[in-house]
């Protein structure tokens, strides 16, 4: 007997607006929160400019505000099920405001980490909101297999799409421009809110989910340490890794911060990160395959950025145009996948070998292209290929994950999955890159430090600094293209071990999941659980 699948509606809208464009609607407000953000790297360089910071204090704030998306995951259905739909929206939107406004001025910078960890606790809560009361509408059966494809349509268009805005409102006006603009798109989620949609919760008020029970001081110590190592990452080369006392203070701080945890986990059985999500049995190894694939990724953000503004002297605005062709790999990646794990239904392994290769021909094409004379449109292709393979990883990475979890730790196991696939793996991997530039550039030096000397240029006079800005331009053309070479190897490795790897780690086809009626009676037993052992 076919399962009866009830009608889809969406009852927090008033009557009088159509119900064709309701959902529509809820789709163009997941795109204004994931427009939204604490800090706009597309406007970099002006930042940097005007409040005196340096490059990685921006990083860092935005490595804040991912870390406030990651953290939120475990509460999402708590809040869902306590609040009603039009107040979660609206008071998203209003932090969202108020973060845009602050960071808009040169507020001491621990404020300004305080301020993007709220930021990113707004944003993922807003995007879940809209996207959890459109999921039927897009897979009435809940096939995670069609949502999570659609869902990274909309993340990935708004990551690329924020980023080309904002360098350029950058560009063209100014950089505060970027903010006010998603000011302005806030102000307009919250019209929406007040003027078509009345409060509305899936749970009715008798049997609201409380909020007792929450272990904020674990969560409060999980972003504490995962951030504490964000910074050691992020500022290690600057400050000269173990040569600096602050690594040294800093590496002591994560270590006791971390035994902290581990121990109020294991007398805390209702914590806000349970021990039981890591004895899944192919938990582990997704999660290393995250951190070594966004290793691999962190190409992107380092070796293409070194390349375009200190080899090509690119302006963030022609990166940001450039980078906009990575779209049509990531939307083909999210149809592909969509097609492979929905309409097929074929091993996610060789969705992930597809992936990989993706990316490999994307490092290769990098390896051969990189030069000061290279032509603008020939990186396309490149970055065609880094998208598509992108989409594809990030799509099955996530669905693995789902799969390997019960419902009850998905939330819980998608906050670690997101610390490392949003800046924990990239972090590792960008230290790594640093570290292989400042090597390969020191080693280039000495090696042409035998063909400059002052009887040379005695003998044939020319223009010491035009000589030595080609020197540095093609170094460092060199190191990138040496860099590449290794992260090829990475990529041949990464395809080869899962070539090899015989045994399913997942069910190929989607599990059936509960209707919201059920999972909000799961979270709120759970929860009153908590309150009865408290």
């Amino acid at each position: 007997m076919a399962e009866k699948i009830p009608p889809f509606s969406m009852p927090m809208f008033r009557e009088w607006v159509p119900e064709g464009i309701r959902p529509w609607i809820y789709v163009l407000q997941a795109f204004c929160f994931q427009f939204s953000s604490g800090i706009y790297l597309g406007a970099m360089n002006d930042m940097i400019g005007e409040h005196s910071w340096m490059r990685e204090d921006v990083t860092f704030l935005l490595y804040c505000t991912l870390a406030g998306m990651a953290i939120w995951f475990p509460v999402l259905f708590r809040m869902k099920f306590h609040f009603t739909n039009k107040f979660l929206l609206t008071v998203s939107a209003c932090v969202i405001i108020v973060a845009n406004l602050l960071t808009m001025y040169r507020l001491p910078l621990p404020v300004m980490w305080m301020v993007c960890i709220a930021a990113g606790c707004a944003k993922i809560q807003g995007t879940f909101e809209c996207m959890s009361n459109i999921q039927l509408w897009m897979t009435p059966r809940r096939d995670f297999g069609v949502f999570f494809p659609l869902l990274h349509i909309i993340l990935l268009t708004a990551i690329e799409g924020a980023g080309w805005l904002a360098a350029w409102f950058a560009f063209h006006l100014h950089w505060t421009m970027m903010h006010w603009f998603v000011i302005g798109l806030m102000l307009a989620v919250i019209i929406t809110q007040v003027l078509l949609t009345r409060p509305f919760c899936p749970m009715p008020p008798e049997r609201r989910v409380p909020l007792q029970g929450i272990d904020w001081l674990s969560a409060a110590g999980w972003t504490l340490f995962f951030l504490i190592c964000a910074y050691i990452l992020n500022y290690g080369d600057w400050l000269q890794w173990w040569h600096s006392g602050t690594v040294r203070l800093l590496v002591a701080a994560a270590c006791f911060t971390l035994a902290a945890l581990m121990i109020r986990t294991k007398r805390n059985p209702h914590a806000f990160l349970e021990w039981k999500i890591v004895r899944y049995r192919y938990f582990r190894p997704i999660i290393f395959f995250v951190i070594l694939f966004e290793i691999i990724m962190s190409v992107e953000h380092v070796l293409e950025t070194i390349y375009y503004e200190e080899v090509m002297h690119y302006s963030d605005l022609t990166y940001e145009t450039l980078n906009q062709w990575s779209l049509i790999g990531a939307w083909a990646g999210c149809l592909f996948s969509l097609g492979w794990l929905k309409v097929m239904t074929w091993s996610h392994y060789r969705l992930i070998v597809i992936g990989m290769s993706s990316l490999c021909i994307y490092c290769i094409s990098f390896y051969f292209l990189v030069n000061p004379n290279i032509g603008y449109y020939q990186l396309v292709p490149p970055l065609i290929f880094r998208g598509f393979g992108y989409a594809v990883l990030c799509i099955t990475f996530m669905w693995a994950l789902h799969e390997v979890m019960s419902f009850e730790h998905f939330f819980q196991a998608l906050c670690i999955f997101n610390f490392f696939h949003m800046f924990g793996g990239g972090n590792i991997g960008a230290a790594l890159l640093a570290r292989g530039i400042g090597h390969y550039m020191g080693d280039g030096f000495a090696r042409y430090n035998g063909y400059i000397n002052l009887v040379s240029f005695s003998a044939s006079p020319f223009d010491l600094a035009q000589y030595m800005e080609g020197m540095v331009e093609g170094l460092l053309a060199q190191t990138v293209k040496i860099l590449y070479g290794w992260v090829i190897y990475g990529c041949l490795a990464f395809i080869a071990l899962f070539l090899l790897w015989d045994r399913p780690g997942v069910r190929r086809r989607v599990k059936k999941m509960p209707s919201w009626a059920t999972v909000g009676t799961w979270t709120l037993n759970s929860a009153q659980r908590i309150v009865r052992l408290k």
